[in-house]
């Protein structure tokens, strides 16, 4: 007897959805396990050398030693490096009940290549809170996004940030001193116009989103508004789940003119009064543009709804070095202040 097809379609659901949960589990559980062997592996590495000499040169000689013993034991995966890995991911995880099982040995190959414990603990915590891909991982760790906010924030807060994830409860806080579109591939900015910037950034969703920070939820690009029959359009749209607002991003190849900020802030006046529902709190308005004169800024903004942001944008990943010089200075300003 032929069953109903809504039946069947159901127990094909059933079965797929027991199938992919066993699948993940499966994965976690091959991943858990590696991460413990590799930490075991690491341990047995350090108590012996605790227990013969400890200098540099004979924990050079024992790696290569064990790596050539051990290949020819079990063949691939205890190179030099490896192991050096491994006793590395010890010496920094020596209680192993504080060991994320939620992340992949790859995942922490990443963060052991972050020598700085604060920075490495910021990042650790952003890809658990953000469920990081290991792409996603290194992308963000390449465009410099802790020392990015160690520039808009003050040390104590940095710091903070390193123990325990940010916490979005304000406009504020989901700002950046500079945001990096390395992923577009766009060439020298008179080379492609504001809409071709647009077009880019939508092409590239995924990224953008992920390079704005956690809570955007894309709504529309080239958002119309009407007002006395004149027709306006925002060049992009968000909803943020956890601040509970429109986003809206308008984009400037140039500089911005006291003119840009005047239109963000009646768009922001228009989305309150206009397409915020019960429960939504008041939209916030960002310009991104190549360049900023901050004291025009400063003036134009005066007096504005405070929801009202000016930033930057790069399309090249800034240098790491160049970007360290800026956070010394930074804390260096901040503590003299």
């Amino acid at each position: 007897m032929t069953k109903p097809v809504k039946s069947y379609r159901h127990l094909i659901d059933n079965i797929s959805n027991s199938f992919t949960q066993g699948q993940q589990k499966t994965i976690a559980a091959i991943n858990a396990g590696l991460v413990m062997t590799y930490w075991e592996i690491g341990r047995h590495i350090v108590e012996f050398e605790q227990n013969g000499q400890s200098n540099a040169e004979y924990g050079k000689q024992l790696l290569k030693s064990l790596s050539h013993d051990l290949k020819l034991k079990h063949g691939k995966g205890f190179s030099v490096s490896n192991l050096q890995r491994f006793r590395q991911f010890y010496v920094l995880n020596t209680n192993y009940a504080t060991v994320s099982h939620n992340l992949s040995w790859s995942h922490h190959v990443e963060l052991l290549k972050i020598s700085n414990q604060f920075e490495r603990e910021f990042y650790t915590n952003q890809t658990i809170d953000a469920k990081w891909s290991v792409r996603e991982l290194k992308r963000q760790k390449e465009s410099g996004l802790f020392l990015r906010l160690a520039v808009s924030k003050n040390k104590t807060e940095v710091l903070a940030l390193a123990k325990q994830n940010a916490l979005i409860t304000k406009p504020e806080d989901i700002q950046r001193d500079s945001y990096i579109f390395e992923f577009l591939n766009l060439p020298e900015p008179d080379s492609y116009s504001e809409r071709e910037l647009e077009s880019a950034l939508c092409n590239h969703l995924e990224h953008f989103l992920l390079e704005l920070g956690k809570g955007f939820t894309f709504v529309g690009r080239q958002y119309r508004i009407t007002l006395n029959n004149t027709h306006y359009k925002v060049d992009l749209v968000f909803y943020h789940r956890i601040l509970r607002c429109f986003v809206l991003i308008d984009l400037k190849i140039n500089d911005v003119k006291h003119q840009d900020i005047g239109q963000m802030n009646m768009y922001m006046g228009y989305f309150a009064a206009e397409e915020n529902v019960e429960g939504d709190n008041p939209p916030i308005g960002i310009i991104l543009s190549k360049d900023k004169d901050e004291l025009l800024v400063e003036y134009a903004t005066y007096g504005m709804d405070k929801n009202l942001f000016v930033q930057k944008y790069q399309l090249y990943l800034p240098n790491e070095e160049e970007l360290r010089r800026e956070v010394e200075a930074t804390l260096v300003d901040h503590k003299s202040s």
